[in-house]
């Protein structure tokens, strides 16, 4: 008995792993196979006759089911109850089950469970995140190796998780600036179109009866709404067409995406708001990355990244470039003229002292309140603006179509 239990205790632990390859005769083929690990699976593989081009280990939660969409704010919550459990001294995988289990959405459950499973089997944190791009960008990626190379992951998920929750935070009032005027301008649309395709055309037939020519300006809104019936079809594959076009160039379009950038930088009142935004990005991450002992100059080229404007991005790149061949980093800011003077003497002053992470911080801080009063503002800018184009559009429509009958009143 004591033989058998000892045998089952020392078997190895056999994973299933899918496989692409060409065969002999060229052709592509792929499918499974078990093993203990990713080179005795390419072995196998090989022994088929194959030769592997592409070998990885299937997660046993692949087939939970499909969840909700993981979004940005799932990873800032994870980020944060992360560093919660590992500061506690919860054990890693341990804090990624108790996490992964708690859950409410499938997928983001089996993401943290699959990535549990993968440092099971010895992987270190930073690697098994760096197998889903799609979720840990490079610059999280980073700061977690930064953590483990330096033995403070516990407090760099710390960091890391308020930095999340800051870029965030910050990405919530942008969102929170656009929304509420686009809302109402797909509403009026909606409203105008119905009232162009279904109320103005009653009113037409009851025009038809009156003898007499209609005003100018409600013949105008008639032949408006006979186009809306008979080709607003063309109006909607044109607006589907340009916003799929758009989307489509900013993605593939580098200079396309160049110049969207740079004209929303000059749009009055929101871009002021995007340039803050940006500069407390690139300060959040540049206190973020120092303070997790990133060097400055790989540090700055994860904060290109993280500013979210393309001309912010390139022109940190070339700061990046400056400060590799030895000139200061608040030198090479000021060269490059997008960042305001007063981050530029504060990190200046954070250089002197040592301490560019601390003064980083403080200008974050300071911007993204900045951003939160600007957001306010535009909010109570936009509102009676908004109000105001919405009343005179279908309040147009609605006097148009009551002229003339006001006018047949007189007449009588």
């Amino acid at each position: 008995m004591a033989k058998a239990a000892s045998k089952k205790t020392a078997r190895t632990k056999e994973y299933k792993f899918k496989w692409e390859g060409t065969d002999a005769k060229g052709k592509k083929v792929s499918g499974t196979i078990t093993g203990p690990s990713e080179a005795i699976a390419k072995q196998q593989v090989r022994k088929k006759g194959i030769a592997p081009t592409k070998v990885r280990r299937e997660s046993a939660f692949a087939n939970m089911g499909k969840g909700k969409k993981i979004t940005p704010g799932d990873i800032s919550i994870f980020s944060r109850q992360m560093a919660t459990m590992m500061s506690s001294g919860v054990p890693l995988v341990q804090s990624f089950e108790i996490i992964g289990r708690g859950s409410d959405n499938p997928s983001f459950q089996a993401l943290l469970l699959e990535i549990r499973e993968d440092i099971e089997s010895g992987t270190n944190l930073a690697d098994a995140l760096a197998r889903h791009p799609k979720y840990f960008d490079k610059l999280y990626i980073n700061l977690v190796r930064s953590g483990e190379q330096s033995g403070a992951l516990e407090s760099l998920l710390d960091k890391i998780a308020t930095y999340k929750e800051k870029t965030e935070a910050l990405k919530a009032k942008i969102k929170k600036a656009l929304f509420y005027p686009t809302a109402v301008l797909i509403v009026a649309f909606i409203v105008t179109a119905i009232l162009l395709i279904y109320v103005v055309p009653q009113f037409e037939d009851l025009f038809a009866g009156f003898g007499a020519d209609l005003p100018a300006f409600t013949r105008m809104v008639i032949d408006l709404s006979e186009f809306a019936q008979t080709r607003g079809w063309i109006v909607i594959i044109g607006l589907v067409a340009f916003f799929s076009g758009f989307v489509y160039l900013k993605k593939r379009s580098p200079a396309f995406h160049r110049l969207i950038d740079r004209m929303v930088l000059k749009i009055p009142q929101l871009g002021p708001i995007i340039q803050d935004a940006a500069t407390a990005r690139f300060a959040r991450t540049l206190s973020t990355m120092f303070s997790a002992g990133v060097p400055l100059v790989e540090a700055l080229e994860s904060v290109a990244g993280a500013t979210g404007n393309v001309i912010y991005e390139e022109a940190i790149l070339k700061m990046k470039d400056n400060v590799s061949t030895g000139q200061q980093l608040n030198v090479a800011m000021d060269e490059q003229g997008i960042f305001p003077s007063m981050v530029t003497q504060m990190i200046a002053i954070g250089e002197e002292a040592g301490s560019i992470d601390t003064m980083a911080n403080k200008v974050a801080d300071f911007y993204e309140e900045r951003v939160d009063n600007a957001v306010d503002s535009l909010s109570s800018l936009l509102e009676p603006m908004i109000m105001a184009i919405l009343g005179v559009l279908v309040g147009g429509l609605v006097i148009a179509m009551y002229l003339p009958i006001f006018q047949l009143g007189e007449v009588v």
